[in-house]
């Protein structure tokens, strides 16, 4: 079992990192390339849009030839459009690059979840989703400081050897063994449709996603402003890695014993007022220091709603593979919508409408999850187990 999370989290932490890269290497390109804030936020969306496309279909290959092979699949798609992204000499190139990491991101980390959670016992899921999502936030968010060094030293290399790096896991991937099979229940995604829990769970994929879409296309362009070299944006983003990296693990074991209710409404309160202050920030260091706070705030819903999904999954008798891709697609929604209206409503109306609207979009969550009551242990008539 420590292999396969060691695996898993190195997995989702090279995939994360590519994903978080670009923020400080956004001024750059606005530079080079003339785009304006539309077209950052359509830059950075185009991974959203990549992972859109590829959320269902990576989680059905997962169900159907085993997670291994899903995971096989992605890190070798992954390894390639990093060797593209360092290639890439134009914006559209960069784009289609960032578009196929996007598609292969979903297809691996329905496998490598899957894997991790058909393996691990119901008992401690939250604890190891937790911690392997801690190592994939650690990724997204030390990614900026990658870009920050690959800007000072070359884009080819640094991203030629994450290209390598994903190459070099795809063959140990390959060399484990294989997950137990899944059995799928009867008409199980029309029961996980139609749970309100699995639906809330996949929300809180997306609308964290959408938060963190939004500030990753306007905090790096508004600290560029103040001054900061894309070596201090990428310093901003690791330092908050770093904190959520500790927390998200926490907050697992928590959510694990106490429902996974608490902790989504705590964070739901605080993004709100954390949203409200990036609206109202003036000048570089508030922003830096609220993008650190955002890291606890808007992480937080991501460990209690995937391991939401995850147990909605197995009571609606889901292959979780099929879950993870439903709950992947979720987040693509987010990361794809969340950068390209930030970056729209941000050139036409000014930095802090973006921000307003994302706290009430955490607002109108908390009132909806307010309404919910906790679920009591009750037995499930195919498994037999008991569901909190």
């Amino acid at each position: 079992m420590r292999r396969l999370l060691i695996l898993v989290s190195l997995i989702v932490f090279v995939d994360a990192m590519l994903f978080g890269a670009l923020a400080p290497l956004i001024p750059g390109y606005a530079d080079e390339f003339g785009l304006s804030k539309t077209g950052a936020g359509l830059l950075v969306a185009s991974f959203g849009a990549g992972a859109l496309l590829g959320g269902i279909p990576g989680g059905l290959a997962a169900a159907r030839w085993g997670p291994k092979v899903a995971v096989v699949a992605g890190l070798t798609l992954l390894a390639g459009a990093s060797f593209a992204f360092a290639a890439a000499e134009g914006p559209w190139a960069l784009g289609a690059a960032r578009l196929v990491q996007g598609f292969s991101s979903t297809t691996t980390w329905a496998g490598a979840f899957a894997w991790l959670t058909v393996a691990t016992p119901r008992e401690r899921r939250g604890a190891l989703i937790g911690t392997a999502f801690g190592a994939a936030v650690f990724g997204a968010i030390l990614g900026p400081m990658f870009g920050a060094v690959a800007d000072a030293v070359s884009v080819r290399v640094s991203f030629g050897l994450v290209g390598a790096a994903a190459a070099g896991l795809g063959v140990w991937a390959a060399t484990r063994p294989a997950a137990p099979p899944e059995q799928q229940a009867p008409g199980a995604v029309g029961r996980a449709i139609a749970d309100r829990r699995f639906l809330g769970g996949l929300w809180l994929n997306t609308l964290p996603a959408w938060l963190f879409g939004t500030i990753v296309v306007l905090v790096p362009l508004q600290l560029d402003e103040g001054g900061f070299t894309p070596f201090a944006i990428g310093a901003v983003f690791l330092t908050a890695g770093l904190v959520e990296t500790v927390v998200n693990p926490l907050l697992g074991r928590f959510s694990d014993r106490q429902g996974r209710l608490l902790p989504i409404r705590i964070a739901l309160a605080a993004s709100v007022v954390v949203s409200l202050a990036f609206a109202a920030a003036r000048g570089p260091y508030p922003v830096a220091l609220l993008t650190i706070l955002a890291a606890i705030t808007f992480g937080a819903f991501y460990t209690p709603g995937m391991a939401l999904v995850s147990d909605r999954t197995e009571v609606a008798g889901l292959s979780q593979a099929i879950g993870f891709g439903i709950m992947n697609t979720a987040w693509a929604l987010g990361n794809m919508s969340g950068p390209a209206l930030a970056g729209a409503i941000a050139e036409e109306a000014g930095d802090a409408f973006p921000y307003v609207l994302a706290a009430a979009l955490c607002l109108v969550t908390l009132v909806a999850v307010g309404t919910v009551r906790a679920p009591t242990s009750r037995r499930v008539a195919d498994g037999g187990s008991s569901v909190r």
